[in-house]
């Protein structure tokens, strides 16, 4: 998770950040309440934060293997993969949030855990995409693979430009589609369309009057979702490098102002 450094780094919760809402804060500290008990567990068996970090990137590579078996199947209307995948989505992305927790409760933060959690993020989030952009390019949803495509992007730079700007000393957290949201909105979606699907059958499309083409089908459970993050990751990115601008400009006048 990108929290990680600041929470393994001490043995105690600190408080909000400058700017943080209160409800994120709150809402994350009602998770850990949830989740401690299995985090204990985790320690007990001797799982270290390294350990967890790499058990939810097998996962994500997981996810991807799901994503191209089901795009070798050649019944495009079997969408229990993609409910599937949102499944093993969600349960990556809980091991994401633990290994910070597993670091701090166990007393085991170090600085390289905090680089390898964020490498081993990296290539979780670009290898599921691999996955998506597969099982849409390979069941002909091109304008949907295209938007994964354009997701993946804005994803990376919404990472990349925090990063780059704390790398020259100014806070960059802007935005709301950080990874939390990402992963979250990703792994619902697949797995309201694999529910969909078993509900309302995978084929299902919705016409409407003087409208030649259908405007909903059962797979937009999915693609639409995709689409959000298309748009909104790369507005994420484009708000925290304008934040990152005005931070650096005001640091740059004190600097001159200074004898």
């Amino acid at each position: 998770m990108e929290a990680r450094e600041r929470i393994a780094l001490t043995t105690t919760v600190k408080a909000k950040a400058p700017g943080e809402k209160a409800w994120k804060v709150f809402l994350q500290q009602g998770i850990y309440k949830i989740v401690n008990p299995f985090v204990r567990l985790l320690i007990k068996l001797g799982f270290t934060p390294n350990a967890v970090t790499t058990t939810g990137f097998i996962m994500n590579v997981g996810v991807a293997v799901i994503f191209v078996v089901g795009g070798e199947d050649e019944n495009r209307n079997d969408l229990s993969y993609v409910g599937w995948a949102g499944f093993l989505i969600m349960m990556a992305g809980l091991f994401d949030m633990l290994d910070g927790q597993v670091a701090r409760m166990g007393n085991m933060g170090s600085t390289f855990g905090a680089l390898f959690d964020s490498v081993l993020d990296r290539y979780s989030e670009l290898i599921m995409f691999l996955g998506i952009c597969y099982y849409l390019m390979a069941h002909h949803y091109f304008l949907s693979s295209l938007f994964a495509f354009i997701a993946m992007i804005g994803s990376m730079m919404v990472s990349y430009t925090r990063a780059r700007a704390e790398g020259l000393g100014v806070e960059c957290k802007g935005g709301f589609f950080q990874r939390p949201e990402r992963v979250v909105l990703i792994a619902l979606a697949g797995m309201f369309c694999g529910l969909t699907a078993s509900l309302i059958g995978a084929d299902y499309k919705l016409y409407i009057p003087g409208i030649p083409f259908h405007v909903f089908e059962t797979m937009s459970v999915f693609t639409i979702p995709i689409t959000v993050l298309a748009i909104f990751t790369n507005v994420t990115a484009i708000t925290r490098l304008m934040q990152a601008r005005h931070a650096i400009e005001a640091k740059e006048r004190s600097q001159a102002l200074k004898p």
